[in-house]
């Protein structure tokens, strides 16, 4: 597994985290930014890793900002991107289990390094059921796919 990691201003110290997790797990990453605690917008950070996902590039993508919100949002503006925003593992679990979201979001302002962890890990280890959920993520996908103004 190949997954791209960012973060903006907000989500720095959680992005560390998660990088360290990664490595003990041998998973390979790319560090997309940010590098600094001054304020930055997360659009800037979002939105390669999702192109990057969204192109066979890397499997997976991690975004970390205050709340979460804002990189979740920007993430599912690119076709092809399923993001989910998770604070709890339940979520985690179930979100790539029934969804087989390809991003994961996370609000460093809302939880603490250890969840993260938690929830990344389980997220990172999950695999999609298939099943009636992958005649309902292909509706999405379907959706997506016939309408030109997305």
């Amino acid at each position: 597994m190949k997954v791209a990691i960012a973060s903006d201003h907000g989500g720095i110290h959680i992005r560390q985290e998660l990088k360290a997790l990664m490595d003990e797990m041998g998973i390979q990453y790319e560090d997309f930014g940010c590098e600094c605690d001054t304020s930055v917008d997360y659009p800037d950070y979002a939105l390669p890793v999702a192109k990057k996902v969204a192109e066979g590039e890397f499997d997976r993508g991690i975004l970390v900002c205050g709340t979460g919100i804002g990189m979740s949002i920007a993430a599912n503006k690119v076709k092809g991107i399923r993001c989910a925003l998770a604070h709890d593992t339940f979520s985690a679990r179930a979100t790539r289990q029934h969804n087989d979201t390809n991003v994961l979001a996370l609000g460093e302002r809302v939880i603490g390094p250890g969840l993260a962890r938690d929830i990344a890990q389980i997220w990172l280890t999950t695999e999609f059921e298939g099943g009636r959920h992958e005649n309902r993520v292909n509706k999405i996908t379907e959706y997506e796919n016939s309408n030109p103004t997305l």
